[in-house]
């Protein structure tokens, strides 16, 4: 872990970072954009973290996706670091008392992609074809398409997947287009699944900009680079999760899109411990201002636990039982 002081650096800013490739691309980005809009002089904290190390169990298991964001945390809390730039579907529903989401930038690809060297298509898998993901997300959903499927755990950065699947252990694996497209990678993408068939996961595609709440300066900055209609559809999403309990580990789909003035969600549920159980999935839209202020950010919210609701009233809580750790 990377020990340099954010106060005798040199630097205006120091964003912590995981060191994986994808989420260096992701804090250069971000580096590029402060630098280009007020001028700052920004640095990198390179960090290793919990869910770094951990590659032998599913995340699900050990704490959730949280395990990426601690480190990173403790870096700005420490003020070894002024802000954390995160993939959103990494970041916990509830962050820690002290610290706020300053800024969701415009969204990439937010859907799935299925990768595979032979397949074109999930519907092109042989019976009984080996896919890869860690993702109970991603689980649940391929047992509905293709309950024949024998779906193995993945693990590691991007490129350790990308390597796993080359090296012959699995027919296919499933990663978020995003990453895919951020590094350069759109061609490894045989067939982008359609979002009502895989719903991503809440805030999938977008990056998250996270601060200590009382750093407002910093803040005011950076709700200047806030994309509005991201930032509603995400609070949308994330609004779900939050209202079901909030857990990483739990199989939630959730995802918000703009049709007009309407933002329309469709979300669904699966059982962690009985994948084979049918989805409860529902859908719900309001029309919302497509502004970054408080009225149309509660408005998103409401949003998202309406469809929550609607979750409970298919038998939620049953399924919600089943989710690790739960």
């Amino acid at each position: 872990m990377t020990h340099a002081s954010a106060s005798t650096s040199g630097f205006d800013t120091l964003i912590a970072t995981r060191e994986s490739r994808l989420a260096l691309w992701q804090a250069e980005h971000v580096r590029d954009l402060l630098a280009a809009r007020f001028g700052l002089k920004v640095g990198l904290l390179g960090m290793t973290t919990r869910g770094d190390q951990i590659l032998d169990r599913a995340l699900s298991k050990v704490g959730g996706k949280g395990l990426f964001v601690k480190e990173l945390e403790v870096a700005l809390e420490e003020g070894r670091a002024h802000l954390a730039v995160h993939s959103l579907k990494d970041v916990p529903m509830e962050l820690p008392e002290g610290f706020v989401l300053a800024a969701v930038l415009e969204r990439e690809d937010p859907r799935d992609a299925f990768v595979s060297p032979r397949h074109a298509s999930v519907a092109d898998l042989p019976p009984g074809a080996v896919v890869g993901t860690s993702s109970l997300r991603r689980v649940v959903q391929l047992k509905n398409l293709r309950p024949d499927l024998r779906i193995e755990p993945l693990r590691g950065n991007l490129d350790t997947r990308l390597r796993k699947l080359d090296e012959g252990g699995y027919d296919a694996i499933i990663l978020a287009a995003a990453g895919l497209k951020r590094l350069g990678l759109a061609e490894r993408i045989r067939a982008p699944f359609d979002e009502t068939a895989m719903i991503p996961a809440a805030g999938q595609g977008a990056l998250g900009i996270e601060v200590r709440a009382d750093a407002t300066t910093l803040r005011a900055q950076l709700a200047q680079m806030v994309h509005a209609p991201t930032w509603l559809s995400v609070h949308a999403e994330r609004a779900v999760s939050r209202a079901l309990g909030g857990s990483c580990s739990m199989p939630l789909a959730a995802h918000a899109v703009w049709q007009g003035s309407e933002l329309v969600m469709t979300a669904a549920l699966g059982h962690a411990e009985d994948t084979a159980r049918p989805l409860l999935r529902t859908s719900a839209r309001a029309t919302i201002a497509a502004d970054s202020g408080a009225a149309s950010t509660e408005a998103a919210d409401a949003l998202g636990r309406q469809a929550a609701a609607q979750l409970q009233g298919l038998g939620a809580d049953a399924y919600l039982a089943a989710a690790p750790g739960a």
